[in-house]
C-alpha cells in the first residue's frame, strides 16, 4: 500500500490582508468611527482606550484586544490622561470559526504578545506602507534585494497563529488554584526565552530600553521586574553579558581582532569595548585571550 498524503484543515485562514498598523496617538485623540467588510483586531500595547463597537461601548486597557467583525460601527477615543499605543491589523477571514471573536474583548498572554510584536515585525518587512499613518488604504510591497522572504505569508500565518491560540485558550478549563503560580513561573520563563532569542537576533546592534519594549510588545516596569527576578539584573546588563560572552567565542576562534569583534558587536570604539568587557569579564581581551580558558578553547592559531 503506497503513501497516501493528508491535506491539512485549516478552520481559520487569512485569504487577504488589509492593513497593519502601530499607532502612538496622544492622550486627546478621537476617531469618529467607520465600518468595513472584513474583520479588524485592535490590542493596546499602552495606556488605555474606549472603543465603540454598535451600540456597546468597551473601556480597554494595556494588554487588552478587541474584534471588530465585517459591517460593525466602530469608533475610538483616547481618555485624556494617557497617551495609547495601539497594534491594528485588518483583513479577510471568512472561515466559519471567527464566529468565536463576535462581540469580544480579552486579555493578551505573553505568548500572544510576542505573536503580535511578530505580526508588526513581518508587515514591516513585507509593505513599504507606514505603519503609523492611519490614511493607508492600500499595502504597498516592498521590492529590491533587501526584501524579507516570506514576509508577506509570515505576517498572514502569524494572524492566524494569534487567532488560533485565542480560540484554543477560551477551549480550555480554568486552572485549579493550586496550579496558578506554576503557569506564572512558566509564562515568566518563556517570556525570558523570547527575549533572550530576540537578543541573540540583535547581538550587533545598539538596543535601548525602548527598543526592546517596542519590538517585544511590553512595558518597561514589566520587562525590568521579570529579568531581575530570573536574572539577578536588568535586560540591558543581560544583554551586555550576552555581548561579552559572544566577544569570548569569537576570542576563542582567533577569526577577527578587537577592533573588528567590537565593531561587529554594535560597540561605538575599542576602548568603551575594553571597558565593558574587564567589567563583565573580570579581565581585559588581551588579558582573556591569553588565558587557559581561551588557549584550551581555541580552534584557530591566529588572533
Amino acid at each position: 500500500m503506497g503513501y497516501v498524503a493528508l491535506t491539512p484543515a485549516t478552520p481559520i485562514r487569512v485569504e487577504k490582508l488589509v492593513s497593519v498598523h502601530y499607532f502612538e496617538y496622544s492622550s486627546s485623540y478621537y476617531f469618529e468611527g467607520e465600518a468595513h467588510d472584513f474583520w479588524e483586531f485592535l490590542y493596546v500595547d499602552k495606556g488605555e482606550l474606549d472603543v465603540q463597537a454598535d451600540e456597546a461601548v468597551h473601556h480597554l486597557k494595556k494588554g487588552e484586544i478587541i474584534f471588530h467583525r465585517p459591517g460593525e460601527f466602530h469608533s475610538l477615543a483616547a481618555n485624556g490622561k494617557v497617551a495609547p499605543n495601539l497594534v491594528v491589523a485588518s483583513f479577510v477571514c471568512d472561515s466559519p470559526a471567527m464566529r468565536y471573536f463576535e462581540g469580544r474583548t480579552m486579555s493578551i498572554s505573553d505568548a500572544d504578545r510576542a505573536v503580535l510584536a511578530q505580526i508588526v515585525m513581518e508587515a514591516d518587512c513585507a509593505f513599504s506602507s507606514p505603519l503609523n499613518d492611519p490614511q493607508t488604504m492600500q499595502l504597498e510591497r516592498r521590492t529590491g534585494p533587501d526584501t524579507l522572504f516570506g514576509a508577506e505569508q509570515m505576517t498572514a500565518l502569524c494572524i492566524e497563529t494569534l487567532l488560533i491560540r485565542l480560540i484554543r485558550r477560551g477551549e480550555e478549563p480554568q486552572p485549579a488554584p493550586g496550579q496558578t503560580s506554576y503557569i506564572r513561573e512558566r509564562t515568566q520563563q518563556e517570556f525570558i526565552d523570547r527575549v533572550h532569542a530576540y537578543f541573540e537576533a540583535n547581538i550587533s546592534h545598539k538596543l535601548t530600553l525602548a527598543d526592546i519594549c517596542r519590538d517585544n510588545l511590553v512595558g518597561r516596569s514589566y520587562l525590568q521586574k521579570i529579568f531581575r527576578e530570573k536574572t539577578g539584573g536588568g535586560a540591558m546588563e543581560y544583554f551586555g553579558q550576552m555581548k561579552i560572552a559572544a566577544a569570548q567565542e569569537m576570542i576563542r576562534e582567533g577569526s577577527h581582532n578587537f577592533t573588528e569583534i567590537a565593531s561587529m558587536l554594535g560597540y561605538n570604539s575599542i576602548h568603551y569595548f575594553s571597558r565593558h568587557f574587564k567589567k563583565v569579564a573580570g579581565m581585559t581581551p588581551s588579558e582573556y585571550a591569553s588565558s587557559v580558558k581561551a588557549l584550551s578553547g581555541k580552534t584557530h592559531t591566529r588572533l
